[in-house]
């Protein structure tokens, strides 16, 4: 396989699939709090609603790169102002920043999406 499509290709999937679980892992801190099961249900749902849209995105991406790119950058932009990652450089290159990259290695590969193999 060419190096450009797996960069542009394999590599934004990948990440996502990382990104995602790691969203999945910080909202397993629910089931430790107190309240009903139902409760705790409930608040690992509202707490997955970023992977959610991730999710979608990347559905996205995969269908039509050009769509899912301009989403996960819309993304990083959300998650920017909703988790105020600008007041600190170090969450911002931890939450906001790979979703740049992702976008932007979705954009570039557009192309290599409608390439047969």
């Amino acid at each position: 396989m060419e190096t450009k499509k797996i960069l542009t290709v394999c590599v934004p999937v990948v990440l996502t699939v990382f990104y995602m679980a790691f969203f999945v892992l910080l909202s397993m801190d629910v089931f430790s709090m107190n309240g009903t099961v139902w409760q705790k249900i409930g608040g690992f749902i509202m707490e997955n609603v970023p992977t959610i849209l991730l999710a979608i995105a990347l559905y996205l991406a995969w269908k039509k790169p050009m769509i899912g790119g301009v989403a996960f950058i819309l993304l990083s932009i959300g998650f920017t102002v909703f988790f105020n990652t600008y007041q600190r450089w170090d969450t911002f290159v931890l939450i906001s920043a790979p979703l740049l990259v992702i976008g932007g290695l979705f954009l570039l590969g557009k192309d290599e999406y409608s390439r047969k193999s």
